[in-house]
């Protein structure tokens, strides 16, 4: 477990290790493509600046970390773990737990399941958490997909404002009841 209270997470195909500073480099080369940012929460800056993943993480990311409101890992193939291809994080925000994103290439593998079904159990198994929530736009269907293989479900439908624009999004919601009958 890192200093932060963030654990590595291991599953068949991926190591989910604690997001450090010097991941920022890494970030930098593959975040910044409209294919990844577009259907992302607003408050992404695009064009993203040259030090975007740098600040993000030093400024953003780590603070909320070293506070216990956010845990975050870089995602990485166990067969070559010096690859970083995405970053994947949970927020102990209301209405707003989950949010990721992978290096399109990584992308269509069943990877992000994986690396979901793992937060899950953390959020849920070593956090305690009675609800799991996460928003997305309604394009995103890879996303919404990954939600329905984990037996969420929709309790919102409207509008939100993503990096792309005003769109219509949805809120997906799984609890740790019926995570648990999904187990069984």
């Amino acid at each position: 477990m890192s200093p932060s209270g963030t654990p590595t997470l291991l599953t068949e195909r991926l190591e989910l290790r604690p997001l450090e500073l010097a991941d920022h480099e890494a970030i930098q080369r593959i975040f910044p493509r409209w294919e990844i940012v577009r259907l992302l929460a607003a408050g992404v800056p695009w064009p993203y600046p040259t030090d975007g993943a740098l600040s993000f993480i030093r400024d953003s990311t780590m603070p909320a970390v070293n506070r216990g409101e956010e845990w975050a890992w870089t995602i990485r193939p166990r067969s070559k773990p010096s690859d970083l291809i995405g970053c994947i994080s949970l927020f102990a925000k209301e209405g707003e737990n989950r949010g990721y994103w992978l290096d399109p290439r990584w992308q269509r593998r069943g990877l992000m399941l994986e690396a979901c079904n793992a937060t899950s159990a953390f959020w849920f198994e070593q956090l305690g958490q009675s609800v799991l929530r996460e928003y997305k736009a309604v394009e995103n269907e890879g996303s919404r997909r990954l939600s329905e293989r984990q037996n969420m479900r929709v309790v919102w439908r409207g509008e939100r404002d993503f990096v792309a624009g005003r769109l219509p999004a949805e809120t997906w919601e799984l609890t740790a009841e019926q995570r648990r009958r999904a187990q069984v």
